[in-house]
């Protein structure tokens, strides 16, 4: 009967899921289709049907404001709704190309002759062409207030790409769904040269002459330049939007892997769900054979249980010494007696104890496993679909690292240096390689450990300093000379 009803929870678990997944691309659209229904609204009861803005109402102020709030929060919401909708259809494509939705759902569509929204029966496909079209509209009326981090960073590499601003960009298919059109994109303002220098990577400048003869005859041509007051604010404008960016996809890199890792670990593998159940259940007390993953942490085991017996007798021994001068021997005896049959209770007793510490341990492992393989994924799907923001990273790690002082950069190559592959680098290498071990219940090998410390540091250190005589040295030769002369 238990194995009966655990099955059945599992299948009505997987069948929730699944039709949670199912009816993402629908949820998400309808979500987006509410916020602009909302929009809406606020259009034809306070801005006589036009579009939410100062000329269309003689609202100011604090009360204007919060209708702007609320237009922002609704266009971004109908941003992210629709990228959820296109990328849920795209997975759904992949894993269910033979799936069938319902062909008939109800829809509110504007009444002929009125603008109150009547329910209708139609085929999905129409209901879902007709929501797009209202949203499309929608968002027409504000495509300047669509000016969003993404499409300054489309912006910024199409002219990094194309070397032009006068060149149109080519909208990039797997960034579609986000709501960025070429037309967007362009209503950021390109500075030809200026923007093509401000978003080069600092590590492609190296030409015949220094950098700094350079830098100088095109600051002098800025600040001949009658329009250069506003290509200063625009670069400062873009800067601050791919700091943003930067900032934004670095926090995402560490979160998202990490919420997703803790999430599979702590919620879904939990013993109160199946799957973690199931997993602990299978390294109960009850089955010693399956209590260790590997022979060392057997050997673990009998190590602790033998030095609490055998700490245990020492203590029976210092106690029979002292009572050998004051009891007789009949009462000592009996007293002996007494404290062995208490230390074989103790012993099973903490038998019991350390098989049920390594049982978890055993189970934990597991669980790390999946765990860490779901953050993993999570993590290279990020890469995968963030190209446009790691090529934005690079740029502002570049600035970032090359903007530093000669002896902050050589401060850090130090450091670097020292800590992993210096002097002192195998005791932290021998310490990491042991935690992770534990961390997913492998053997700590030692020979294994001894040639990884002997050779990846080995093989780090070259790559380093090939690094600073190929590149460094070309691009901060000054940090190079500060370098060395530190280092010495």
């Amino acid at each position: 009967m238990n194995n009966n009803s655990l099955l059945s929870q599992l299948r009505n678990y997987v069948r929730r899921a699944e039709q949670w997944y199912l009816e993402t691309p629908d949820r998400a659209l309808d979500q987006a289709y509410d916020a602009a229904l909302k929009i809406r609204a606020i259009e034809n009861e306070h801005f006589g049907g036009q579009k939410i803005s100062p000329r269309a109402t003689q609202l100011r102020g604090n009360a204007l404001a919060y209708f702007e709030k609320d237009l922002q929060k609704y266009l971004r919401n109908i941003r992210m709704r629709l990228t959820e909708f296109h990328r849920s259809r795209s997975a759904l494509a992949i894993t269910n190309p033979n799936q069938t939705a319902d062909t008939l759902r109800t829809i509110e569509t504007t009444e002929v002759g009125t603008d109150r929204f009547v329910p209708t029966v139609q085929d999905k496909p129409s209901i879902t062409l007709e929501k797009l079209r209202f949203i499309d509209e929608v968002l027409m009326r504000y495509a300047d207030e669509q000016l969003t981090l993404e499409a300054v960073s489309a912006s910024m590499l199409s002219v990094e790409i194309n070397g032009s601003p006068d060149k149109k960009a080519k909208p990039d298919k797997k960034n579609s769904d986000n709501n960025l059109s070429v037309a967007d994109t362009q209503k950021v303002p390109a500075n030809s040269a200026e923007s093509t220098e401000d978003f080069e990577s600092l590590s492609d400048k190296t030409g015949l002459l220094p950098r700094s003869i350079l830098t100088t005859l095109n600051r002098l041509r800025r600040d001949l330049d009658p329009k250069s007051e506003a290509e200063v604010l625009q670069n400062y404008r873009v800067s601050k939007v791919k700091t943003l960016l930067a900032v934004r996809f670095i926090l995402i890199l560490i979160l998202v892997p990490l919420l997703v890792q803790q999430g599979v670990r702590n919620i879904a593998l939990s013993n109160y769900l199946i799957p973690g159940a199931w997993i602990t259940q299978n390294f109960k007390v009850e089955n010693p054979d399956r209590i260790f993953l590997n022979g060392e942490m057997a050997e673990e085991a009998l190590r602790e249980l033998q030095g609490y017996e055998e700490r245990l007798k020492f203590e029976n021994l210092l106690r029979e010494t002292f009572e050998r001068e004051t009891l007789p021997a009949e009462e000592r005896e009996t007293r002996a007696k007494e404290r062995s049959e208490q230390v074989e209770v103790r012993v099973r007793e903490k038998a019991t104890e350390i098989a049920a510490s390594f049982s978890t341990q055993s189970a934990n492992a597991i669980k790390n496993w999946i765990a860490d393989i779901a953050g993993t994924i999570a993590f290279v799907l990020i890469l995968l679909n963030g190209k446009r923001e790691i090529d934005i990273l690079k740029s502002f790690m570049d600035e970032t690292v090359y903007g530093l002082s000669d002896s902050a950069k050589a401060f850090i190559i130090i450091l670097f240096t020292d800590v992993f592959v210096g002097f002192h680098s195998p005791h932290g290498w021998e310490i990491i390689l042991e935690s992770v071990s534990k961390h997913f219940g492998l053997p700590a090998n030692r020979d294994f450990i001894f040639l990884f410390i002997a050779t990846f540091p080995v093989i780090l250190d070259t790559i380093f300093k090939y690094w600073i005589f190929r590149y460094l040295n070309r691009v901060s030769p000054s940090a190079v000379a500060t370098y060395r002369e530190m280092n010495e």
